[in-house]
């Protein structure tokens, strides 16, 4: 989802009840998107904490690689976001803010070409490994 009033309105009941299940289940949600799929490779993009990392790299071990999408403030706020205290500074939003052995970091910060290149060794490296 984007931005949008609708998601916004929900979005703090959103994380408490993703919070309760995490405090009863750290894995309950890694579990849910892989359970019954069988694929050659997986792009999770949303993980939001370092126990979803950990979850991965102890299911899937060394072929598990992580990937940051970074993009400045000014980046963010030109494409609508706007800074919700409470929400926005919530370990669902920022739990991987100190995480620092990201396999790969992709700057989005509006260069479209440089976005283009940098997806490109990225997809290029996926292709290698199948």
């Amino acid at each position: 989802m984007d931005a949008s009033t609708y998601k916004e309105a929900c979005r703090s009941d959103m994380i408490r009840w993703g919070e309760e299940k995490r405090q009863a289940d750290p894995g309950f949600f890694c579990r849910k998107i892989v359970e019954g799929v069988c694929q050659p490779v997986w792009l999770v993009s949303d993980t939001r904490r370092v126990s979803d990392i950990q979850w991965f790299q102890e299911a899937y071990g060394a072929v598990t690689q992580t990937v940051r999408v970074v993009a400045t403030e000014e980046s963010r706020q030109q494409r609508g976001w706007v800074f919700t205290p409470g929400v926005d500074d919530a370990e669902s939003e920022c739990g991987l803010d100190n995480f620092r052995t990201f396999d790969w970091v992709i700057e989005n910060h509006g260069d479209e070409q440089h976005l283009e290149e940098q997806l490109e060794h990225l997809i290029e490296f996926i292709r290698s490994r199948l």
